[in-house]
């Protein structure tokens, strides 16, 4: 079996928490694992898993992987084109390596599912029938008349298993006839969590999307290898219809099954949702970080780096940020979407990235910021590498907190110590390097006409950026 993780949402109905360059499944929203990790652990000892992010994900999604010393292929989308196109990659990839005949389980990287055991006792009952040609769907037993899903509707049960003929997909109901659905006994969250062989899903594919299947051929024709990742042919990839699998596939085909699963499964599609499966405290409260909460009740309060009160309050979301703050009524949460147009629509940053922003090499959190100055917090992790650049609109100062800097300005290369400092001038070729055992910090002051991050002439970078 080989685990297909599908990892390219955006998430923007967690915001401020869940950001495009930042989204859900980076986080660590349900435990100390990220929900990518979670994803990966609960398959318990597998080899190799298949992920399938976003281009300005690949060293989010590989840092995360490394950290659980776990094998992976990370392919990279050049642009998004939903689920059915993602899933084809992965299948082609698996035929061109003689696995055509293994099947695929593929899996959001987004997803919470509370009973693992259950979780993998309904994987170990699909894999024969996906073995025999089926593919295989999963139908999660709905706990309430939900209107934020897709429904599967059970037909005739499927020979003697634990798997059911499906009648038909349905969309995102109305609350009356998610009722309806709820009492009829046979109807079922749509997971978009499914089981098949590689071959079979291509076959099927052809069958209905040829255009699909053909535009994923030709993109797989033109793979590159790029250290841990696979890449693509852009071109070819940016012409496949965007589609989803349910619409390509699986509403269309005759081979179709749904196995019910009841294993506290969320796809913690808000912050309501991630409050729902949150240990509440007496009042009913999740809190999470420095809070102090009075005469308050069934709220959500998270706290990042600094101090959070609530006084006599009631149903609130509270998300705190360093650069962003958002306070809801629980009621309205799913229109977070409404605000994050807004901020997209005039301009702003906040919906795109964190004040702290992650890079291959480390971090760097902005700080301070002035028209012609800004001062970050940078950490570079041991034997990490910046490029060798220069900029042609500000000067850079560094000073070390903590570590050893390995420094090349021009052509002199010389260690920087804690408590030391070095000047970089406008135009000056430089190089920033962790040659140490521990996390290198410095602060950066930068002062200049220009301080965006595209003024970075790149020149050479262990990390194949342009």
């Amino acid at each position: 079996m080989i685990p297909v993780i599908l990892s390219g949402g955006s998430g923007t109905r967690l915001w401020p928490l869940s950001r495009t360059q930042y989204p859900k499944q980076f986080l660590p929203l349900n435990s100390d694992l990220t929900m990518l990790q979670e994803t990966v652990s609960r398959l318990g000892d597998v080899d190799h898993v298949s992920l399938i992010c976003n281009e300005e994900h690949r060293f989010l999604a590989a840092e995360q992987m490394r950290v659980l010393d776990q094998s992976c292929s990370i392919f990279l989308e050049p642009v998004g084109r939903n689920t059915a196109p993602a899933i084809a990659l992965a299948a082609f990839d698996a035929v061109a390596k003689g696995k055509g005949a293994e099947c695929l389980l593929v899996l959001a990287a987004d997803h919470v599912i509370e009973n693992e055991a259950e979780f993998q006792s309904v994987i170990r009952k699909a894999e024969p029938m996906a073995s025999e040609g089926m593919l295989v769907t999963f139908g999660i037993v709905p706990q309430h008349p939900e209107t934020g899903y897709g429904y599967i509707q059970a037909g005739e049960i499927f020979g003697t298993s634990d798997a059911f003929n499906i009648s038909k997909f349905v969309e995102k109901p109305n609350i009356e006839t998610a009722k309806g659905y709820l009492a009829s006994g046979d109807f079922y969250w749509n997971s978009g969590m499914f089981m098949f062989r590689a071959d079979r899903f291509l076959e099927e594919l052809g069958k209905f999307r040829p255009d699909i299947l053909e535009a994923c051929k030709k993109s797989m024709a033109g793979t590159a290898n790029d250290m841990d990742f696979l890449r693509v042919d852009k071109s070819a990839f940016e012409a496949c219809p965007d589609e989803s699998v349910d619409y390509a596939v699986m509403e269309k085909t005759e081979s179709a099954v749904v196995i019910p699963l009841d294993a506290g499964w969320s796809d913690v599609g808000s912050w309501s949702a991630l409050w729902e499966i949150k240990d509440k405290d007496e009042s009913g409260n999740v809190t999470e970080g420095d809070v102090i909460a009075l005469d308050t009740d069934s709220s959500l309060i998270m706290a990042k780096d600094r101090l959070v009160t609530t006084l006599g309050v009631s149903n609130l979301i509270v998300i705190d940020t360093p650069d962003a703050l958002l306070v809801a009524d629980k009621n309205h949460i799913q229109e977070v979407k409404r605000i994050v147009s807004q901020i997209k629509e005039s301009g702003r940053n906040e919906c795109f990235q964190h004040r702290e922003v992650y890079r291959p090499w480390g971090k760097y959190d902005s700080i301070d910021m002035g028209e012609r100055y800004q001062v970050k917090r940078i950490t570079v992790k041991p034997g990490a590498k910046l490029s060798l650049q220069k900029h042609h609109h500000r000067a850079e100062h560094w000073i070390v907190v903590e570590g050893t800097a390995s420094v090349t300005k021009g052509n002199e290369t010389f260690l920087v110590t804690e408590d030391q400092s070095t000047y970089i001038p406008i135009g000056e070729l430089h190089c920033l390097e962790n040659p140490g055992k521990v996390d290198l910090e410095l602060i950066e002051i930068q002062s200049g006409s220009y301080l965006g991050e595209d003024d970075i002439v790149r020149l050479e970078d262990k990390y194949g950026r342009a």
